[in-house]
């Protein structure tokens, strides 16, 4: 592909992805229930463009979308979890995984993780001024029990994503590269 023909696919592929993270996003709003799914959906997305453009160039889409997402997605909670997490692990993964092998890999992932998730509790409850009611029935294990859960979903989240990775690569790219020729 000429340089010229490469521009205009980066620039086209990274408006689709973008496009479909924002109307996902506002998906939040509607379907209280996809507040932490969507955002990994659309975290999971930006693999295509690291796959096929670059980590720089999908960076600058899931900066994109994170703004756009603080300003005008209603659920701020889900917005928080992909500027905060979502959005760019998927794109950390890559390196971490390069650099790092096996347990090692795995430390920096789950410190990652937990520093983007405590982080987000507290702008989530201290800035945005959204409240936790539902989990208050478990007294002072409430957070602790919720972040050992939320360690669990991780592991599954990361390993699914690994797998999506392998199955886009070895699937589907052909028909990606086939709609954007």
């Amino acid at each position: 592909m000429n340089k010229k023909k490469f521009n205009s696919f980066k620039v086209a592929f990274g408006g689709v992805i973008s496009a479909l993270s924002i109307v996902l996003m506002f998906m939040t709003g509607v379907i209280a229930t996809l507040t932490y799914a969507v955002p990994a959906i659309c975290g999971a997305l930006l693999i295509l463009i690291v796959i096929e453009i670059s980590p720089k160039f999908a960076s600058a889409v899931y900066v994109a979308v994170a703004i756009l997402s603080l300003l005008v997605v209603a659920d701020k909670e889900a917005a928080v979890m992909y500027a905060m997490f979502f959005g760019y692990y998927p794109i950390l993964k890559g390196f971490i995984e390069k650099k790092l092998n096996g347990v090692y890999a795995w430390i920096v992932k789950y410190a990652v993780f937990n520093v983007a998730v405590v982080s987000a509790y507290f702008v989530v409850s201290k800035v945005f001024m959204i409240t936790f009611e539902d989990i208050d029935f478990l007294g002072k294990f409430a957070l602790p029990l919720l972040l050992l859960i939320c360690n669990i979903v991780f592991a599954v989240y990361d390993i699914a994503l690994t797998r999506l990775l392998s199955a886009y690569i070895y699937n589907w790219r052909k028909y990606i590269k086939r709609v954007f020729k």
